[in-house]
């Protein structure tokens, strides 16, 4: 739905006025903030229609209106003016930070950085290991039990036990080896796994679903505790009366953080996007909590996006200045990276 001029502007203040002091605005207080040269009685015509569309709310305990999930996404998508802020004395205070170590401890002081500029939790979606095999063998331990031994490029070996369907001879083991060495050697199991449908039509059922498996078992094998979250400043939170106003709020924050599940696929699905983006609780299922934002933005090295970065805090947070900090340090993150 399209808002007018007046209206934009009364929820552009309420919603600053909100994230402010955390209290109900009434209208008394938005017809001296808005710069509108509007009555009281019209300032609360257009806000009972804001509240109606279902931008705003009214709290039971207050004559006053706070922003709704939907009207956070209004104000963050066309109504935020961020704050102009001197990059190049960010930058140089956080590039000693961002520029030394291994890949880990830079990663780990990328979010370190996040929570400190922020006041809130920074996050970070450490990059993927590439599942490269140079080759793999099949060794039959008894009936229907194999063991897939992969061996990397680099010469490390993964091992993984398979339970088939089928008990497979050691001479169907050498030969299901020898193929996907043959026609698969150097690739990454998720492109072998889209090559397979096709290549395989031509041998026998059981053999493909040999092959499947040991696909499967392999990118697990490869990419195991790859794909991490490190976190940095999740006490900060406990701070934040809206996000530990009770206990059931407590609890689907530390099991966010605990299980890292739906974390990880929040930044998973930011990865595939440009550029910062805000995730409010309330409107994204990826969010656990109402009262929750999470401001991301992706980085790489080398020109590839190998990552995600962000802050995760309260619905009620000076988007402003979270949304630069993020954006450069992603964009250091990706520097020093590219570097190392």
């Amino acid at each position: 739905m399209k808002l007018d001029t007046r209206a934009q502007t009364l929820l552009k203040a309420l919603v600053e006025r909100y994230i402010a002091d955390g209290q109900p605005v009434g209208s008394r207080a938005l017809s001296k903030i808005s710069g509108l040269d509007l009555s009281p009685a019209t300032i609360r015509n257009i806000m009972s229609d804001l509240e109606e569309m279902g931008f705003v709310s009214s709290p039971h305990t207050s004559a006053g209106r706070i922003p709704t999930p939907r009207g956070y996404r209004v104000f963050v998508d066309t109504l935020l003016t961020v704050q102009p802020i001197d990059e190049s004395s960010l930058e140089f205070r956080l590039q000693p930070k961002l520029q030394s170590g291994s890949p880990h401890k830079i990663i780990s002081n990328a979010a370190q950085v996040l929570s400190s500029l922020s006041q809130f939790a920074g996050v970070v979606l450490t990059p993927r290991r590439e599942s490269i095999f140079q080759q793999i063998e099949f060794l039959r331990l008894s009936e229907k039990r194999i063991l897939l031994v992969i061996v990397a490029p680099n010469g490390e070996v993964q091992n993984r036990l398979l339970l088939t369907d089928v008990d497979y001879t050691p001479s169907q083991l050498v030969q299901a080896a020898n193929y996907i060495n043959l026609h698969f050697g150097g690739l990454n199991f998720d492109e072998v796994r889209m090559r397979l449908q096709g290549e395989l039509r031509q041998l026998r059922d059981d053999m493909t679903r040999l092959m499947h498996a040991a696909v499967e078992a392999g990118s697990d094998a490869m990419t195991d505790d790859s794909d991490d979250v490190v976190i940095s400043g999740e006490r900060n939170l406990l701070s934040v009366a809206d996000l530990s106003s009770n206990m059931t709020s407590l609890r689907k924050l530390f099991d966010m953080f605990e299980q890292k599940t739906s974390l990880m696929q929040l930044l998973d699905v930011s990865s595939k996007a440009t550029g910062v983006q805000i995730f409010i609780g309330g409107e994204s299922q990826l969010v656990p909590m109402e009262e929750m934002s999470v401001v991301t933005a992706p980085y790489g090295a080398n020109g590839k996006i190998v990552g995600t970065l962000g802050v995760i805090g309260p619905t009620r947070m000076a988007y402003e200045k979270v949304i630069p900090i993020v954006d450069i340090t992603a964009k250091l993150l990706s520097n020093a990276l590219s570097q190392n």
